[in-house]
């Protein structure tokens, strides 16, 4: 079992990794990047993860644990409104305490053709029943309006320190996105259904 300490650095490290992924992609983003990002030598770093590619393995093997403790939770409720709140409450949790590991697994939410990583983001489609290849395009729509609104207002939200207000309104907002709405908000048709 890793030490307190260890385990503690070690999941800095891959949050930073997984920020510098996100943002610049994998071949451009060096070990010099991370150590410095976490405030360590080059040296250093490798002797937590001994390889770029051990690290990036590491960063998305955390990504997919994330993305399986979330559809985990929200388990086998039929698909509706009930089982979409709940999937945005975790999901918000998650990308709340891990802003750096959303960001990679939500990255190819607007760019599909990235390889490792859409594996984990096809989880976190699924716990919106979309399969990116065969959903309609409607709800494929509104589900990856409301990733991308989720990972730029928990960004915001953490980069700000405004964690705990903003939680409700970034769930509320994804929320609406999915098309649902809140109760006592005025609806409105969808235009495509008009």
């Amino acid at each position: 079992m890793a030490r307190p300490f260890r385990q503690q650095a070690d999941e800095g490290i891959l949050e930073s990794a997984a920020a510098l992924f996100a943002r610049r992609g994998f071949a451009k983003t060096s070990v010099q990047d991370v150590a410095d990002a976490v405030g360590l030598s080059k040296a250093g770093l490798l002797h937590h993860f001994p390889s770029k590619g051990a690290l990036h393995a590491a960063v998305l093997a955390q990504a997919a644990s994330l993305a399986r403790r979330v559809l985990d939770q929200v388990g086998d409720a039929d698909p509706g409104p009930a089982r979409d709140l709940r999937a945005l409450e975790v999901l918000v949790d998650v990308a709340l305490a891990h802003p750096g590991l959303v960001a990679l697994m939500l990255a190819p939410v607007t760019d599909l053709g990235a390889e490792p990583e859409r594996a984990v983001t096809d989880v976190v489609l699924r716990v919106f029943g979309v399969d990116p290849d065969t959903t309609e395009p409607p709800r494929s729509v509104r589900v990856v309006g409301a990733l991308a609104a989720l990972a730029v207002l928990t960004l915001a939200a953490h980069a700000g320190d405004r964690t705990t207000d903003w939680r409700p309104h970034i769930v509320a907002t994804c929320f609406d996105a999915l098309g649902h709405g809140r109760a006592g908000a005025p609806s409105r048709p969808d235009p495509l259904e008009t």
